[in-house]
């Protein structure tokens, strides 16, 4: 940025949020299944393959766990 004094850094940034906005708004920010795999390579998909279904079990319960945790602290701070 710094080597760029000429462009107005901040409308750039203005720009890209309103495009983020938009494609927010319009459900575009979803990938599927098949093309977030492909960008993850191969090795990603082995690994996923080679879990056992148990493991994923116990993230999920994790992760929710965790969520339902957050959620309440903000809600209780309404």
């Amino acid at each position: 940025m710094k080597k760029h004094k000429e462009i107005k850094w901040s409308e750039v940034a203005r720009k890209a949020i309103i495009e983020y906005l938009e494609k927010v708004e319009k459900g575009g920010l979803e990938i599927p299944s098949e093309e977030l795999l492909k960008m993850l390579g191969n090795d990603f998909r082995k690994r996923i393959k080679e879990t056992p279904v148990e493991k994923y079990e116990e993230y999920y319960e994790k992760s929710r766990g965790a969520e339902w945790k957050r959620l309440k602290s903000f809600t209780t701070r309404m």
